[in-house]
């Protein structure tokens, strides 16, 4: 029986890596969860929430109003999906842009018809590389915004659509904008499309690690565990989130060459063998400008807001991801 007393959080994209991590985290909780993704997301054993699934492709009209009807928080972390990862996204791609902006379109729409007594509070999922730019040292939210990637600016704009809304008075929102994510395997390392767990794939398959550049190409790396958790840390402080753009990372500068070295290395302590050797090769057709350039965070005014803190190091992440990718191979007789 439903509770209405409870809070109904709905999660849209809640299938997906960050998604599953944020049920987790949130399952744990005497609340209500809606969760809304294209496949059915796991629902954690012994969850102390009400929990209710929905299988839904978010793009057809009237899906998301129908999701955050009656809502009191929205997480959205809806984002397309083209190859191999997330934001490598055409100019002229029509799916893309409904997916990446045209869904916060919908979802303000939505609370603007049904006029909810108490705006609900929508937390979006972002971008450190919105900033879009080669800075020297750490971003820490000062810059100005000057993306290059189509991504990018789909997720400014939807970025801004929720500010607008906010400064309207129909919701109150907040985004998210965060460092590279990876798995340490809580949940299936088939849902993490990344870097790190592409390269530790090929790593255990015995093929080089391949950099697009001389390796001195600088990432912020954090758990997806760990943005999990900050996404509750802002859910808990909406008064102190809300209205502006958060950076959310470890504020460690990690060189690809020392990223690919690392999992090389946990690899190899698994399977017994040399560690796999990490070359420079010509950028792949697909490469974007981005692919060049330092992104790095300063973390320290959401965690002045939140008292939220990364805890997985990233040694420790990578360590548990090639445990748990041998795990899984074990399991399926691999």
């Amino acid at each position: 029986m439903s509770t209405p007393s409870r809070p109904l959080i709905t999660v849209l994209g809640s299938s997906g890596l960050l998604g599953s991590a944020i049920t987790r985290e949130l399952a744990a909780r005497p609340v209500r969860l809606r969760l809304a993704g294209r496949r059915a997301t796991t629902v954690p054993a012994g969850a102390a929430a009400e929990i209710e699934v929905r299988t839904t492709d978010l793009t057809t009209d009237g899906a998301v109003a129908d999701a955050v009807e009656g809502a009191d928080v929205v997480i959205h972390l809806v984002a397309h999906i083209a190859g191999a990862s997330t934001w490598r996204v055409s100019s002229d791609d029509p799916v893309a842009e409904r997916v990446n902006l045209g869904l916060v379109h919908d979802l303000v729409a939505a609370v603007k018809d049904q006029r909810p007594a108490t705006p609900p509070v929508v937390l979006l999922a972002g971008s450190m590389s919105q900033a879009g730019h080669s800075i020297s040292g750490r971003i820490d939210g000062t810059e100005q915004d000057k993306p290059i990637t189509t991504y990018d600016r789909q997720k400014l704009d939807a970025e801004h659509a929720i500010r607008d809304a906010t400064e309207a008075g129909l919701l109150r929102g907040a985004s998210l904008r965060l460092a590279t994510l990876y798995t340490q395997g809580s949940d299936s390392t088939a849902l993490d499309r990344g870097v790190v767990s592409a390269m530790t794939r090929r790593a255990f398959a015995g093929e080089p690690l391949t950099m697009w550049h001389d390796g001195t190409v600088k990432r912020d790396l954090v758990c997806v565990d760990d943005v999990a958790r900050a996404f509750v840390a802002a859910l808990d402080r909406p008064d102190a989130v809300e209205g502006r753009p958060w950076l959310v990372g470890t504020g460690q500068a990690t060189s690809i060459a020392d990223l690919f070295g690392g999992i090389a290395k946990v690899v190899a302590a698994q399977t017994g063998k040399d560690p796999v050797p990490v070359v420079s090769v010509k950028p792949a057709d697909h490469s974007m400008p981005t692919d060049l350039l330092d992104f790095v965070l300063d973390p320290s005014a959401f965690q002045a807001a939140t008292g939220w803190a990364p805890r997985v190091s990233l040694e420790q992440g990578l360590e548990n991801l090639a445990a748990a990718m041998a795990r899984e191979a074990a399991a399926a007789g691999v």
